[in-house]
Parts: structure tokens; sequence; C-alpha cells
């Protein structure tokens, strides 16, 4: 079976764990870019990046056209934003046709933040395929380096049994 990480990543967490994941299971790696990027720093990050979410704004990708026909897994990362996906994480679940794929989930957060509501949003575009494993990444910065590979080896036995 043939996998790919699917992911957005602003300011490197979820690059990093997506890598990670990438590496350890042999996947294919694609970061989705927006044609317009917001602020990664500042208070400007989070009035922007709130704002798109709460108007469930789906940017435009740079990377459009995806061809997902040759993966049977496909494994997807966001931050959580405002409890939610991130915008392009939604303009790629919305605009792409999947179906019948094995899908693994995994979300970067600040700690407190529940990731049902996150992963409910995603699974609800994913209707035509099964979930089979979720996972939170809680503050991956203040994270030991042993901790992270831990989690990550984890979810990586999910995917490759």
């Amino acid at each position: 079976m043939k996998s790919v990480v699917i992911y957005y990543s602003l300011t490197g967490n979820t690059s990093l764990v997506a890598k990670m994941i990438a590496e350890r299971i042999e996947a294919d790696m694609i970061k989705l870019k927006p044609e317009k990027e917001i602020p990664s720093t500042g208070a400007s990050k989070y009035f922007w990046g709130g704002k798109s979410v709460i108007l469930n704004e789906k940017p435009k990708l740079l990377n459009d056209n995806l061809n997902l026909e040759g993966y049977d897994k496909l494994i997807i990362g966001t931050p959580i934003w405002a409890g939610s996906i991130t915008p392009p994480i939604n303009a790629f679940l919305s605009e792409n046709v999947i179906k019948d794929k094995r899908i693994f989930l995994f979300a970067t957060h600040s700690p407190g933040t529940n990731t049902n509501k996150c992963f409910a949003k995603m699974k609800e575009k994913l209707t035509r395929n099964r979930t089979y494993e979720t996972v939170g990444f809680e503050d991956v910065k203040k994270m030991s380096a042993k901790e992270l590979d831990d989690k990550v080896r984890k979810f990586c036995k999910a995917i490759t049994e």
C-alpha cells in the first residue's frame, strides 16, 4: 500500500510531525500551500487565522490538481485554529473527491484544546472513507525529543498495521 502525508503548517509544528511520520513509514509528502498566506507571527496571526476559520474560508491552493489515485492511505495533518481545521485543510477536503481511502488524522495544538471538534469536522468531509486513527500532538515545541518520537512511533504503528 502506498501512503501520503498531506498537511498544512504555518509555524513549523505540523511540518515537523508530518516529516517524522513520512520518514518512519516511507510515505510521500504534500504540503498544502495557500496562494495568500496569513502572517506567521504577532497578534495578526491570531486575528487573521481566527477570522478565516470562523468565516469557513477555503483559500485557493497553489497545489491544485492533486492526484491521490495512487495512494491507499492518506495521513492528513493540521494545526488546530479556533478549535477547528485550518482554511487550507478545509479547502483541500472540500475541493477534492476523496473516497475509498484509509484515513489517519493528526493535529498539532496548544494545551487544553479539545481535538474532538477538529477531527469531527475532518471526518464530516471524508465520509466516503474509513478513518482508522486520530492523534493530537499538544505543544510540540515543549515536548522532549523522546516524547515526540514515542508518540509519532505509536501513531505510525497504527498506520502500518
